[in-house]
């Protein structure tokens, strides 16, 4: 790899009797970061394209051996360029240029902390290795909090999801990720609950720096929108989730630990750990379009798997009666429906919810998995995660709390065949929590079992870490379309919203494309869907994981165009590379994804207008491209787009409504 002379020849450092302060750039010369201990407090800040990112923001945290927040000295840094490899899963990698600057510093009592900057051309992500003191003590510690904070410019706008307080909603099941996202808001607007917001936060900058603000760059001031994804990553057993405060005028949001009452008031909200240590990271993608954040590719690479895999986990589609059958449907009859209509359409996996084990019977169970089977579909098993965590009722219950119950159960269910579960109901962020996710994860992978996440915390770089782990809920998901009108109509926007925070960061299951028109068995009564059919199958594809819900129904198979059927029988759900293309988050987007050698562009429009946009793609000049699209008049339509010369053409997207072109 080339290594430009200039790029390390503009590290700036300007030291003083007091402090010292030092500048230093990422790969391509358009990201900078500045650290400092000025006033003996760590602190750092960023810039791109000359534009102010971040303003001074805290480094640091309180333990019960030794206070990091305050009398802090830097000492001197340290660089190190590396090839950054990331893995997709499903196949593919890419690498690009990285470069780590390990800054140590030391407190008033001699104790040191380093802070590790992992920067790529677009994103930053720090965390704190603490040694162990010289005098060999102590070995184990606890993390109170930290100070560690994201302190934006005046006029920033924020596109953020709430966190909940303990034990609150149905059954005491909150927090579990699924409130209402706000966009465009502006930092000063305090929480809805008062409890600050969850990972991941989008923010746009103010279009310049503060005018007078000579800190502002390195190589002066200019303007320009600035986008900003602020996240967490590698958070396992071993430490606690975090999510950001409210917004401080004077030290904007900071990392901010569970809240007391969770699990049930059972553990505490603080981190033990054992030193040495390293945190998990806190990440930063920064961009001058939404593209680096969409794509996201480069925030995954500090991190790799904690185990090899036992067998080879099938990407694939599942079909899932409870979304819109509801619990009536959790008997053997219904579900041999819905293994049916998977084997028809080709998909690999049946999701049986709640309640199997009472409504059908762990001896009809075993025969269903066989039924399945012989139709080459495997089932995957729904399980309640509690424990002792909230009031929710539904079984299987108290079959993944324990190691002794998981692996009992576990056990049986590599015997019959099964290949997943959907683990349900959790209680909260801390510590105790995030060692529950890791142990079901890791017993899972030793029977080939795969796993998604329900009523879950946001998944911290799990993709990466865990290579059964599948994708977590974490979002207010398909359910919420069948339980009110209201999310029904407000469908459009929350997957307009997801491509550029949630689903950026990690895989979400959302939990079904949906082409019933009426959420009702009979497809006649109750409130109907407001997206249109292909608005649905353009989510297929906008929305990434690579266990995807298409949540059709039996009588779909009589009911939908045939070109329908056949675009869903086909739809892949591994993609080996992502382009963003056009949107704004909440209001429309549009993405091209490969699998393999094929191009997808998918499409999704959730303002009351319709769109009509230029696709530009390359690889298809002079092409003739099967278009699926809305008519106004006509319904659903596959017609044939040509692309000129350039690569391009225009599409029209309606309101709430679709576009999908291979």
């Amino acid at each position: 790899m080339k290594r430009l002379i200039a790029f390390a020849a503009v590290l700036l450092t300007a030291v003083t009797m007091m402090a010292k302060t030092e500048t230093v750039p990422a790969p391509g010369n358009r990201l900078y970061l500045t650290f400092s201990d000025e006033g003996g407090v760590a602190t750092y800040s960023v810039t791109y394209d000359d534009v102010l990112v971040l303003t001074a923001s805290r480094l640091g945290f309180e333990a019960d051996f030794g206070d990091f927040t305050k009398g802090l000295t830097m000492g001197q840094s340290k660089m190190q360029f590396h090839d950054a490899t990331i893995y997709i899963k499903g196949g593919g990698k890419r690498t690009q240029n990285g470069v780590r600057y390990t800054v140590p510093f030391t407190n008033a009592k001699g104790l040191e902390m380093k802070v590790i900057f992992e920067m790529t051309s677009n994103s930053i992500a720090y965390r704190y290795e603490i040694p162990r003191p010289k005098a060999d003590n102590p070995k184990c510690g606890v993390i109170r909090r930290e100070v560690s904070s994201f302190n934006f410019p005046e006029g920033t706008s924020t596109f953020l999801c709430p966190q909940i307080g303990p034990m609150t909603g149905w059954e005491r099941t909150k927090p579990s990720y699924e409130e209402d996202y706000k966009a465009d808001a502006p930092m000063t607007v305090k929480s809805q609950f008062g409890q600050g917001y969850t990972f991941p936060c989008l923010f746009k900058t103010p279009l310049s720096s503060p005018e007078g603000d000579t800190k502002a760059s390195p190589r002066g001031g200019s303007k320009g929108v600035l986008w900003v994804l602020v996240s967490e990553i590698g958070v396992d057993g071993s430490y606690v989730g975090s999510h950001l405060s409210d917004y401080n005028a004077e030290t904007g949001y900071t990392i901010a630990f569970p809240q007391a009452g969770e699990n049930n008031g059972n553990g505490t909200p603080f981190a033990g750990i054992s030193l040495p240590y390293a945190t998990p990271w806190r990440t930063i993608i920064v961009g001058a379009s939404l593209k680096p954040i969409v794509e996201a590719s480069s925030i995954s690479f500090p991190l790799k798997n904690k185990y090899d895999p036992t067998t080879e986990y099938k990407p694939g589609r599942y079909t899932w009666s409870w979304l819109v059958w509801q619990d009536e449907s959790i008997n053997y009859d219904d579900q041999v429906q819905f293994i049916d209509l998977a084997a028809k359409m080709g998909f690999e996996y049946c999701l049986v919810d709640n309640w199997w084990d009472q409504r059908i019977g762990r001896d009809k169970i075993e025969e269903l998995s066989k039924y399945a089977q012989s139709k080459g579909v495997s089932l995957m098993l729904w399980y309640n995660s509690n424990g002792y965590e909230n009031d929710a009722p539904q079984t299987p219950r108290d079959c993944m709390s324990t190691a002794i119950a998981r692996d009992r159960e576990m056990a049986w269910m590599q015997k019959i065949g099964v290949k997943g579960i959907k683990v349900d109901f959790f209680g909260g962020d801390k510590q105790q929590t995030m060692q529950l996710y890791e142990d079901i994860l890791f017993d899972a992978n030793r029977y080939g079992l795969q796993v998604i996440f329900h009523g879950c915390t946001v998944p911290r770089g799990w993709r990466s870490m865990y290579p059964n782990y599948v994708a977590s809920e974490a979002v207010l998901a398909s359910e919420n379309v069948y339980f009110s009108e209201g999310h029904a109509k407000s469908e459009a926007f929350e997957l307009c919203m997801h491509p550029f925070i949630r689903n950026a960061m990690e895989p979400m299951d959302w939990g079904g494309t949906i082409m019933n028109k009426y959420l009702s068995r009979d497809n006649k009564s109750r409130h109907r869907r407001y997206t249109t059919d292909i608005f649905e199958m353009a989510a297929a594809i906008t929305t990434k994981t690579t266990v995807q819900c298409i949540a059709m129904q039996p009588n779909n198979l009589e009911e939908l165009p045939q070109f329908e059927l056949d675009f869903l029988k086909e739809v892949p759900t591994v993609w080996h590379e992502t382009r963003f293309l056009d949107g704004y988050p909440g209001k429309y987007v549009v993405l091209a994804r490969r699998n393999g050698d094929n191009w997808y562009v998918a499409g999704l429009n959730a303002e009351p207008q319709a769109k009509t946009l230029t696709v530009k793609m390359e690889e298809w000049a002079g092409q003739t491209m099967s278009y699926y699209v809305d008519d106004p008049k006509a319904g659903p339509q596959l017609r044939q787009l040509k692309f000129d010369k350039k690569g391009q053409a225009k599409v029209t997207i309606q309101p709430n409504g679709g576009v999908i072109l291979k």
